[in-house]
């Protein structure tokens, strides 16, 4: 995926936060942030990267609390982990960029998108929702005591069944296997407080505040964050767009990565310097 640079910086609570720069492939070219899933990392967009290396300078980071990062076990929120990624774009030096958010990090790019508006130019949310509802607290919960009482493994068979559609796992074993291996490797105690963020949150409030240009993308079969929670999105932030992937479950940056970039493409002409 051309020239990158993986890297690690601290956070100015400490925290270690890791990360990958893939390098501008021209001069001017936009920058496009990307924030991956609950209990996941940022290889998720490994394939959507691939499809925009001629189209933008990309930073992917693994949020605290996953993959490579820094674990600490405290109170996490969407808008901590958007201060994370505003001092992470501080580091290597970019003043804006267009944010990107799958699931959990479309939560966090909404969190970034109305926390530090001049520093978004483009938003785009896929698989996500902005609130889970008011049963969330204690099904979010729910979840993370069968990750604590079971370990990680307990919850594979409905993880692997939420991420991608059958035909998906049955052709990409390999892709489907190395993100169980990262599910797998994660921290319970920072599972379980990643699931009390999602189960808190709602960003419904600060949504009519977003000003950039946004898009809203969700797969056609995600039943995780399903189509009617991405058409509330799409109603509640101005001027955005609404795509619905044909055959895509709840991961599709890793299912359906070409046409989740060719969504963030759009973005990025717009944000073009």
């Amino acid at each position: 995926m051309g020239n990158f640079v993986i890297g690690h910086f601290k956070a100015s609570d400490g925290c270690d936060i890791a990360y990958t720069l893939h390098g501008a492939p021209r001069a001017g070219a936009p920058r496009l942030a990307l924030v991956h899933s609950l209990a996941l990392d940022r290889t998720i967009w490994d394939g959507v990267i691939a499809a925009l290396a001629d189209d933008a300078e990309v930073l992917a980071l693994d949020c605290r609390g996953h993959g490579s990062s820094g674990r600490p076990h405290m109170t996490y929120t969407p808008a901590l982990f958007a201060r994370d990624l505003a001092e992470l774009m501080d580091y290597v030096k970019w003043p804006d960029a267009v944010v990107a958010g799958c699931s959990m990090g479309g939560m966090v790019a909404q969190a970034f998108a109305a926390n530090y508006p001049r520093r978004t130019t483009g938003l785009a949310v896929v698989d996500t929702t902005a609130w889970y509802g008011a049963d969330a607290p204690k099904t979010w919960r729910d979840r993370a005591a069968t990750g604590r009482a079971k370990g990680m493994g307990a919850l594979i068979a409905f993880q692997e069944t939420r991420w991608f559609g059958d035909a998906f796992r049955a052709a990409q074993p390999g892709v489907v296997q190395a993100l169980k291996d990262v599910f797998l490797a994660n921290d319970v105690g920072c599972y379980e407080k990643t699931c009390e963020m999602l189960g808190d949150a709602d960003l419904r409030p600060q949504l009519a505040a977003i000003k950039a240009p946004a898009a809203v993308v969700v797969g056609e079969d995600d039943y995780a964050t399903p189509v009617n929670m991405a058409e509330a999105l799409h109603k509640a932030l101005p001027g955005s767009t609404l795509t619905v992937i044909a055959g895509g479950r709840h991961i599709t940056p890793a299912e359906k990565p070409q046409e989740v970039a060719a969504c963030i493409r759009r973005l990025l002409g717009s944000a073009a310097r």
